[in-house]
């Protein structure tokens, strides 16, 4: 059993392994960016949802969940303009996965990512027994991962990186 995270070949020489290891936060940066920008957009162009009131808007979600949240005055902050929170959320949904898809300031993105999560977690999920019925827990540990390691491969960043190592190279 192998337990090594990086290839001890020098000359390039590479194993499936190897390579598995190497690609193994793309797959995790591919489902996180399209999720997010999906809740995104189905947040912006769902008539009911950005209203204050109303079923199915985000004004009545707060609402509903403000007794039951970890944190009521964070609710009550939403509730101040449930609209305007609803907008916030929803373009920074789409903003965090525009960002992990392309690996764009990827670990900027994750991170917010993860705040998004947390902040859901603890309002609106946070009343779900068990605790693992809650979606929100699980997305905000997947984010963990791209917050450490950002996108080393596959992104706008690694090739950013690549020209920065090029240029400090000609000099």
């Amino acid at each position: 059993m192998r337990s090594d995270t990086y290839s001890p070949h020098l000359d390039g020489d590479r194993d499936w392994r190897d390579t598995a290891t190497r690609f193994a936060l793309v797959p995790l940066r591919i489902f996180l960016g399209v999720t997010f920008i999906y809740a995104g957009l189905d947040k912006l162009t769902d008539s009911a949802f950005m209203k204050d009131a109303g079923a199915g808007s985000i004004g009545e979600t707060m609402r509903g969940v403000r007794d039951s949240s970890a944190i009521p005055a964070m609710v009550d902050l939403a509730l101040e303009n449930p609209v305007a929170f609803g907008y916030a959320i929803a373009l920074g949904e789409l903003a965090v996965g525009i960002g992990t898809l392309l690996g764009l300031l990827t670990r900027l993105a994750a991170l917010g990512g993860a705040l998004i999560s947390l902040s859901l977690w603890l309002t609106v999920s946070w009343a779900s027994d068990p605790y693992y019925y809650g979606n929100d827990l699980p997305y905000l540990m997947a984010w963990i991962p791209l917050v450490l390691a950002g996108a080393p491969l596959l992104s706008v960043d690694s090739a950013l990186r690549a020209r920065r190592r090029q240029r400090v190279g000609s000099y």
